[in-house]
Order: structure tokens, then C-alpha cells, then sequence
């Protein structure tokens, strides 16, 4: 038996067992995974949930790849409140409803991007998140003259790579924190507790065009301002 002796003090000997742990352990993923996994392990964007906790403003985030009917009196509901919100917008939808998107730009409310086909982004790789971003940007930039910056995942559904794809572009991946539910049909008044339960500094409360929420929609608003809030886009809670 060869028993090797390493000159090092106690505490050197220490910090050389870490570093040839550390090597190894370095090479161990770079051969098991690319060099695009390596690089999305020591650096992934997060998503955003809520905005500014210090100031009383919320955000109301609509998607809209559906419920094209309700649009038109939403718009007229948020004239009349003064309000400017964040419309996340469906490719396909904005390609069939050049006029509707047009009017939302008009009138002061942001832009936002859904995707094109409304995918499950958590199932796409790399370069189909990436596709499915920038046709809307395209599609939207071509109607509007608007270019997204912000990027509301169909379904609330992303993984890793998702987020990749969208800083990539150049986007901020937004959640929520308030849901409302909407689309389960429940009734205005089911809409309006879950939004009034508990609002909070920086909400985002998401939303799609449908009869419940419009019926909705004038309670949240004047309740939330009642208890000091200001409403308005998704960029306006953003630190």
C-alpha cells in the first residue's frame, strides 16, 4: 500500500478537497447535460406575481383569446371609469380582430403577448416558446405599431425553458396573484369576493372577457377605490 503525502496545512488541504470536489462535480454536469441546460441552471429569469408592495395600486391583466363579444363593453366600462388596464392578447385572436385591438391601443390600455395558437408552453421547446412569442409580437406590431414587452404564458403554464425563451426575447414572464376564475362560469358575485377578499399592494388580478366578470367589473372597481386602491396597467405595479 502507497500512502501519498500532501504538503499542505490542515486548512489548505481542506480548500483543495473542495475545489477538486467542486471540478468534478462541474464536469460531471457539462457531460450530462448541453452546454444550454448548464447555462439555464446557474442563471433562469422568474416570473412576476405581483408588483410594488408599497404602493396602493393594482393591475387588472386580461387575457383575451376568447369572449370577443364582451370586449366592446368592456372597453366602454373602463372609458367610463377611467381606466387603463393591460390586455394580454392571443396572435390568432388579434389577426381576426384587427379593429378591437386597434381600439384598445386608442384608448390607453397596454398591450400585452399570449402567444399565438393559446399552446401549453410547459410541453414546447426553446425555439417553439420562441415562435409562438414573436408571431404575436409580429401579428400585434403589424396592427398596432406596439411592440410587447410583456408575456402572460396561456394556462399560467411554464417551465424553465419558457422563461429562457421569453428573456431571450427580450420579455418579462407575468403571472398573477389574484385570480378570478372567470372562466367557470360561476357569477358576478362569486368574481367579485374572490377579488375583494384580500387585495394587496401591487395585485395583478387577471381576468378574461366574459358576461360574469363585465357584471363584476363595477363592483371591483368602485369597492377597490373605496379602500384606496388605484387601478391600472400590469407596467404600472412593476418596480
Amino acid at each position: 500500500m502507497i500512502i501519498i503525502y500532501i504538503p499542505y496545512k490542515k486548512k489548505k488541504f481542506v480548500y483543495f478537497t473542495i475545489s477538486i470536489a467542486v471540478i468534478v462535480l462541474m464536469l460531471f454536469i457539462f457531460y450530462n447535460t448541453n452546454s444550454k441546460d448548464v447555462f439555464n441552471i446557474i442563471s433562469i429569469p422568474q416570473p412576476i406575481y405581483k408588483g410594488d408592495e408599497n404602493i396602493p395600486k393594482v393591475s387588472f391583466a386580461c387575457n383575451v383569446v376568447w369572449g370577443t363579444e364582451y370586449v366592446p363593453k368592456m372597453l366602454d366600462l373602463f372609458r367610463e371609469k377611467d381606466i387603463k388596464i393591460t390586455f394580454f392578447i392571443g396572435g390568432e385572436w388579434a389577426s381576426e380582430n384587427a379593429d378591437l385591438l386597434r381600439q384598445m391601443v386608442m384608448e390607453g390600455h397596454e398591450l400585452g403577448n399570449h402567444g399565438y395558437y393559446h399552446k401549453h408552453h410547459s410541453q414546447l421547446n426553446f425555439d417553439e416558446n420562441r415562435r409562438e412569442i414573436s408571431q404575436t409580437e409580429d401579428i400585434i406590431y403589424k396592427i398596432t405599431g406596439v411592440k410587447t414587452v410583456l408575456f402572460a404564458p396561456p394556462y399560467g403554464e411554464f417551465n424553465d425553458t419558457t422563461l429562457k425563451a421569453a428573456d431571450s426575447l427580450g420579455y418579462k414572464t407575468i403571472m398573477w396573484s389574484i385570480d378570478t376564475i372567470d372562466w367557470r362560469r360561476e357569477g358576478a358575485e362569486v368574481i367579485a369576493n374572490r377579488v375583494l377578499k384580500k387585495p394587496h399592494n401591487g395585485a395583478i388580478i387577471l381576468m378574461h372577457p366574459v358576461e360574469d366578470t363585465l357584471e363584476a367589473l363595477p363592483i371591483i372597481i368602485d369597492q377597490l377605490r373605496e379602500r384606496g386602491f388605484e387601478i391600472g396597467k400590469v407596467s404600472d405595479v412593476l418596480p
